[in-house]
């Protein structure tokens, strides 16, 4: 190119009227969502579901064995390894229908080995439960009404973590087609 071609390409650009430049595109990357395994989110989804609904039960169980505890320890005076123990296995036995009804109702029907393994489990869950209060309201001296409810809160808490894992993976299995 010389600088005559120069000098008319830039003159006619002076006398052409402004235009507007065009709306930037986003790069096709950006608009495509991040690449991401198929189920990821459904699977994300079911396991908050089933942590809500195990929450609501347990919470539901949480209260019947604190007032069963409450009622025994301080109102009827028992001694407090017998309402620890007598309050859990009342909660246990509210919280199989709970979870057989209403948070797990979707997974394998009911059957003895389920049953079974469901007391089997609380009973575990009931012993750690037990050992745990027994530490801190014998071991750390939390006894009083505060310090005794503080013991069974923190045994129950510690207790439901074992009781979440082995009902969803033993006790309340998924169906085999399921998976």
């Amino acid at each position: 190119m010389n600088l005559s071609e120069e000098r008319t390409r830039v003159g006619r650009q002076a006398l052409a009227p402004p235009q507007t430049p065009a709306p930037r595109q986003a790069p096709a990357s950006a608009t495509v969502p991040p690449v991401t395994r198929p189920g990821v989110l459904a699977r994300t989804r079911r396991i908050a579901l089933e942590v809500a609904k195990f929450g609501v039960v347990g919470g539901g169980g949480v209260a019947v064995n604190f007032l069963a505890f409450n009622l025994l320890l301080h109102g009827l005076k028992w001694a407090p390894m017998a309402a620890t123990v007598i309050a859990s296995c009342v909660a246990m036995a509210t919280n199989y229908l709970g979870f057989r009804f209403f948070a797990y109702r979707d997974r394998a029907s009911r059957t003895r080995r389920q049953i079974a393994l469901f007391f089997v489990f609380s009973g575990i869950g009931v012993a750690m439960e037990s050992a745990l209060f027994y530490v801190g309201y014998h071991g750390l001296g939390m006894s009083g009404p505060f310090g005794s409810n503080l013991a069974k809160a923190v045994s129950i808490v510690l207790a439901s973590a074992f009781r979440f894992l082995v009902y969803r993976t033993w006790v309340f299995e998924q169906a085999k087609h399921g998976r």
